[in-house]
């Protein structure tokens, strides 16, 4: 494995970490218990990058066959429920700033994931489409979150707050665009990171959404 490759699988695992905290915290919101905690923390981390895999035609999906990351989202999960449980009562007397904690995590998480799909589409061989490229870093990014929410019976935070696929989107197309004009891997890599992740927060702190019809 190359340094550069090395930095992206830390980076993966950072991502992986980040959505299975997320969703484990919206888990416990919800009053699961600890199987659907750990369900949905594994669900959040790992549906958007098992739907690019079903694209992409690469089967089994990484997530069968690449256990770290199973396990990684099952330690995080463990982890956040030990946690509430231990608190209970100021666990949820802090629930405000436990889903500013949980937005930043999201962040994270959807920042990664958005390059990281895009950069596995590329990989695969689809660098000159752009648009598929972008389309996988957006699946990646955002396709755990709205398998959560449909198994929680609710609309997907995707489609109404935030702009939140946007951000996905954003940071993916930054990648491909900067890889396809030649610029280094590495700092494509961070620049559609930092774009992702900052319109995430910027949204989350001033409260920017899309105009709806009604």
């Amino acid at each position: 494995m190359t340094d550069l490759n090395f930095v992206f699988q830390i980076c993966e695992w950072i991502g992986t970490a980040a959505f299975a905290v997320s969703g484990a915290m919206v888990a416990i919101d919800k009053r699961t218990d600890l199987f659907g905690v750990l369900f949905l923390a594994v669900i959040t981390a790992l549906g958007g990058g098992t739907l690019r895999d079903v694209i992409i035609g690469h089967f089994p999906p990484r997530m069968f066959s690449h256990f770290h990351y199973l396990l990684l989202s099952a330690l995080c999960a463990l982890t956040v429920f030990a946690i509430a449980r231990a608190m209970k009562e100021r666990y949820v007397m802090r629930e405000h700033i436990i889903e500013q904690v949980n937005n930043v995590f999201d962040a994270v998480g959807l920042g990664v994931f958005a390059v990281s799909g895009a950069r596995i589409g590329m990989e695969a061989g689809y660098g000159s489409n752009i648009f598929l490229t972008t389309f996988l870093g957006m699946t990646t990014a955002v396709g755990g979150g709205m398998l959560r929410d449909v198994l929680l019976q609710e609309m997907p935070f995707v489609l109404k707050k935030r702009v939140y696929a946007v951000a996905a989107i954003l940071g993916a197309l930054s990648y491909a665009l900067l890889v396809r004009v030649g610029v280094n891997q590495a700092v494509s890599y961070g620049t559609g990171l930092m774009v992702t992740v900052t319109l995430r927060i910027l949204a989350t702190v001033f409260r920017w959404n899309l105009p709806r019809a009604i």
